[in-house]
């Protein structure tokens, strides 16, 4: 590198075939040596992106490479909150991939945007949350300038993704900013707490349960509530858990007029249907807007243990001679 940037006819900024220059090369491969040397140059352009837009420091970045990254973000000519060809920044590719130390040195630069969204309006904390890594979560919300409740392209906002994939350590963490919205729903209506049901993470569903601010029967746009997602994906443990909230309607159907138990006799859960049907305020013969009943729904699909479940007793007649 000394010898070939010694001569007067080489362009230290100069691409290959595929738009990469020496030093994005270098960067990306963490090669902090010849990052040095390349930026004593007074012609190298620290910033300039590849073909597809990514810069030296979004590559350091998504590598991990903290030296690299130290040495780019010590430059006044490299912009911290550049979005590369697929619409990241370099602390949303850091902090997708779990660098915490990288995020950290990236944080130091007095003009970092740590809330500015990448692709489909993901920040770093969404990415973060998203993936669980709770050092990262723990160092974002310290931030007076990141907002927990910001959500996505589609609405999902960091305790939802956190929630969704049953991060709890995640959760906590995000439930104790005093901002916090935990029951702000997503563009189709859906919960922190319902997406967890859904997923049947019952360690967040009871966090969840715990706050005063979590309404434990909202419905959806499509009025499907937690207990009748729980129901529908047969987590017992759930169900239990949420008729054991005083205000959850047992038997509210969604949109199409099909109950928790309507859903559960379709999709055979047998213990679902057993927990719902020892329930005084359930109604058995609910039918859907199609006029089908839960009996229906069980024989149409052929699920003979949910049919033993609802099918009334017959009565015996004798008769004497």
């Amino acid at each position: 590198m000394k010898i070939l940037l010694g001569r007067g006819d080489i362009d230290p900024n100069k691409p290959g075939e595929d738009g990469q220059t020496p030093l994005l090369e270098a960067a990306c491969n963490g090669h902090e040596g010849i990052v040095k040397i390349l930026l004593g140059r007074d012609d190298i352009d620290p910033d300039k992106p590849s073909g597809s837009g990514q810069t030296p420091l979004t590559l350091a970045a998504y590598e991990g490479h903290e030296g690299v990254v130290k040495m780019l973000v010590g430059r006044d000519d490299v912009n911290p909150n550049r979005l590369d060809g697929y619409g990241e920044t370099p602390i949303v590719c850091a902090a997708e991939n779990g660098h915490e130390e990288v995020v950290r040195i990236l944080l130091g630069r007095g003009d970092i945007d740590p809330d500015k969204p990448g692709a489909n309006g993901k920040t770093p904390l969404l990415r973060a949350a998203y993936l669980g890594y709770e050092g990262l979560v723990k160092m974002l919300l310290g931030r007076g300038d990141v907002n927990p409740n910001k959500p996505d392209g589609h609405g999902q906002t960091p305790i939802i993704l956190a929630a969704y994939n049953g991060h709890e350590g995640v959760v906590k963490l995000l439930l104790g900013r005093d901002d916090i919205d935990p029951d702000k729903p997503n563009e189709g209506g859906q919960t922190p707490l319902a997406l967890a049901a859904y997923e049947g993470n019952e360690g967040v569903v009871k966090i969840l349960l715990e706050r005063d601010d979590v309404n434990p029967d909202k419905p959806d746009q499509d009025g499907r509530t937690p207990l009748w997602w729980a129901a529908a994906t047969g987590h017992e443990g759930l169900v239990k858990l949420l008729l054991g909230q005083g205000i959850v309607n047992p038997d509210r159907p969604n949109k199409d007029g099909r109950t928790p138990l309507w859903c559960a006799a379709f999709g055979e859960q047998e213990g679902v249907v057993r927990l719902l049907l020892g329930r005084e305020d359930v109604n058995p013969n609910k039918p859907d807007n199609y006029g089908r009943t839960p009996l229906r729904a069980a024989i149409e699909n052929g699920h003979y243990g949910v049919i033993a479940l609802l099918q009334p007793p017959t009565s015996t007649t004798h008769s004497t001679t």
